[in-house]
């Protein structure tokens, strides 16, 4: 696979830009590289809701009110466990629980995340390579007044209340890239950091032993987007971590997370008044238009980069 770009996603906003590249580059020019920290098993199957979201989003099913789930899915079979006394906090279509059921299935077979991945993706007529961070679970844990929550406890039974003072990604240590992962840091000509959570979406990514170096050593041009906007997160509790973690919440915040692997960060028009702190960083602070709300916006920007890449190489 002689991919050219590899994008690090996770969330909605990653989902967004990786539809964009989609739309302009062959399928074996593009990775899709997706965070897996969010991974849990629910209702005795293993759920992967920032893979289904980039996978959803490309195939043309993903809800367009939430931009995860399925459009026009049914919630049948919850009711019923619900009426069966089952805790039902983390909702679940019942077409989405299809996906669910037939990658437990196949994981429990023996295949690997990244076979099931392809497997699920072909099937639904996704013809870009999606693959996860790791094969090996890592699962992300927020550090609260009242004690450890998983991700998922966090951002959907909690709705991202309780403050947060740290962040931990449980099996990193012992994880290794997927196989994906590990080639496209070796072959990719540009590598983009998708505007998702630094600290949810991408840092699990990062966190994984050779990721953050193989990023540091990348011999083609690296591009970040910012998630920050105008000191607001477009989406999620990033504004909210950054604050309660210390940091400043901006796009400068952001790009000194990323300071080392990155060398060029997109950043809204409405936060050029910061450029200069990002530039003193040593990395190149580029305005544009970064708001995605329409599938034009998401190839607008994908081009955008991709000219960035062109006129930098």
């Amino acid at each position: 696979m002689a991919v050219e770009v590899l994008a690090l996603a996770g969330g909605v906003g990653g989902a967004k830009l990786a539809l964009g590249f989609a739309r302009i580059l062959p399928p074996d020019k593009l990775a899709i590289v997706v965070n897996t920290g969010d991974d849990e098993s629910f209702y005795g199957l293993h759920v992967s809701p920032d893979l289904d979201t980039v996978m959803y989003t490309l195939a043309g099913l993903a809800n367009p009110d939430t931009g995860w789930g399925l459009v026009g899915d049914t919630f049948n079979t919850l009711d019923m466990l619900g009426r069966y006394g089952v805790d039902t906090w983390f909702s679940l279509g019942d077409r989405d629980l299809a996906t669910h059921i037939h990658r437990t299935q196949l994981l429990q077979q023996g295949a690997t995340l990244s076979e099931v991945t392809a497997e699920l993706c072909s099937r639904l007529g996704v013809d870009h390579c999606v693959a996860p961070m790791s094969d090996q679970p890592v699962r992300t844990f927020l550090t609260t007044p009242s004690g450890e929550l998983a991700m998922q406890d966090y951002f959907v039974r909690q709705r991202c209340e309780p403050r947060v003072t740290g962040v931990k990604y449980e099996g990193s240590e012992s994880a290794t890239p997927s196989p994906v992962l590990r080639s496209a840091m070796e072959e990719a000509k540009l590598l983009v950091l998708c505007p998702s959570n630094p600290y949810l979406s991408v840092g699990p990514i990062l966190s994984i032993p050779g990721v953050r170096e193989g990023l540091e050593s990348f011999a083609g041009l690296r591009v970040a987007v910012s998630p920050i906007v105008g000191g607001s997160a477009l989406r999620g509790p990033a504004a909210k971590m950054m604050g309660e973690l210390g940091e400043d919440v901006s796009c400068a915040a952001v790009a000194r997370q990323y300071k080392g692997i990155t060398d060029a960060f997109l950043i809204d028009h409405q936060d050029s008044g910061l450029a200069s702190d990002i530039e003193e960083m040593g990395i190149n602070a580029v305005p544009a238009d970064i708001i995605m709300e329409t599938e034009a916006d998401k190839v607008a920007l994908a081009e955008r980069i991709m000219g960035l890449a062109a006129n930098m190489s």
